[in-house]
């Protein structure tokens, strides 16, 4: 027998069953779980039913695990960008969109001067530190206090978007790209997001390939989660990202949103970026990306759905409000949490 994957059914609302397990940290919980094997049929069982080791990764608390869904405001420092490119390209543009979004209900701000969009070509290290320390810098000299992450695969980039005052490193090649990048990470004692996604964004349109998308991703994930703690990053300052749009066709992409919870049993929050991808025009007939806002906040929902604890956006402002539709309405806590009996 291979090796078995557990997805918890994740639920929500006022009333919960007994025998239910809590989900990590959040105010989710399931009392079945999926399991996956290759070569077999998917097969739901109790949580009564499963294994002790199985469930371990899903229950135990994580500094970065938390019960109010985080937004990362997107802000591309970039002329390039698939959807956005040349809106934040000035610095004090950049400075005052992160702030605006900030304003909206972003609590983290994601910082990027490289476009990773399909067929992008790569940018010199000094052009890429020009882009974004600047508006690091800006933002904390505006009064930001909230978390900045620098979205980079290099390691000089990295260093200088910390000293200008970054506390998150969000590398979407999963930290394979830069050898170094791990080591700078682990020295600055700062949380890192390890992504499934291309060395080279430049192809990883060109006819993606997979026997199962959703487990040889969850493989990827565990391995780089591995390989960062060997190289002095704990599992309790990794964040992981299933790279959804990167070398993944629409079918991937949808396999992985169906299949979303199995995330969590790698332990650690998990971050969703789908945010005006293509696969949403496709399905939401919106060729525009700018005009996939409504679909955006579709997919974050069913990310939350299944207990995601981060979401990756460009609409904050419309996603915030969302959200808290979405926690008033029946994902807040249930009536044992609030005293009801």
């Amino acid at each position: 027998m291979g090796q078995s994957y557990v997805r918890p059914l994740v639920q929500y609302g006022v009333a919960r069953a007994d025998g239910a397990v809590p989900l990590a940290d959040g105010v989710g919980w399931f009392t079945h779980v999926e399991v996956l094997e290759r070569g077999a049929r998917p097969r739901v069982t109790s949580v009564s039913e499963a294994s002790a080791e199985g469930l371990s990764q899903l229950t135990q608390s994580h500094p970065m695990r938390v019960q109010t869904p985080r937004i990362m405001g997107i802000v591309n420092t970039t002329p390039d960008s698939f959807s956005d490119g040349g809106l934040h390209a000035a610095a004090q543009d950049a400075i005052a969109g992160g702030l605006a979004m900030a304003s909206a209900g972003a609590e983290i701000l994601d910082i990027g001067g490289e476009s990773t969009r399909p067929g992008a070509s790569p940018v010199e290290v000094e052009e890429e530190i020009t882009r974004t320390a600047p508006v690091i810098e800006g933002l904390r000299a505006q009064g930001f206090t909230g978390t900045i992450s620098i979205d980079t695969r290099k390691a000089a980039v990295a260093r200088a978007a910390l000293a200008a005052g970054a506390d998150l490193i969000n590398d979407v090649s999963g930290f394979t790209h830069d050898a170094d990048l791990a080591g700078v990470a682990a020295q600055a004692d700062v949380p890192v997001c390890v992504m499934h996604g291309p060395v080279d964004p430049a192809t990883m349109h060109l006819d993606p390939r997979y026997d199962d998308v959703v487990l040889e991703v969850f493989d990827f994930l565990a391995q780089r989660i591995a390989a960062l703690g060997a190289q002095g990053i704990s599992r309790s300052r990794i964040i992981a990202d299933p790279g959804i749009g990167f070398a993944k066709t629409l079918e991937h992409n949808l396999a992985l949103l169906q299949r979303l919870s199995i995330f969590h049993s790698l332990g650690v929050p998990i971050l969703l970026g789908a945010s005006r991808k293509r696969f949403i025009g496709t399905i939401g007939n919106a060729p525009e990306a700018r005009a996939r806002m409504p679909g955006s906040i579709a997919v974050a929902l069913a990310g939350l759905a299944q207990g995601v604890q981060i979401v990756r956006m460009h609409d904050v402002a419309e996603t915030a409000q969302a959200f808290a539709l979405w926690r008033a309405s029946g994902a807040g806590a249930p009536d044992s949490q609030k005293g009801y009996r």
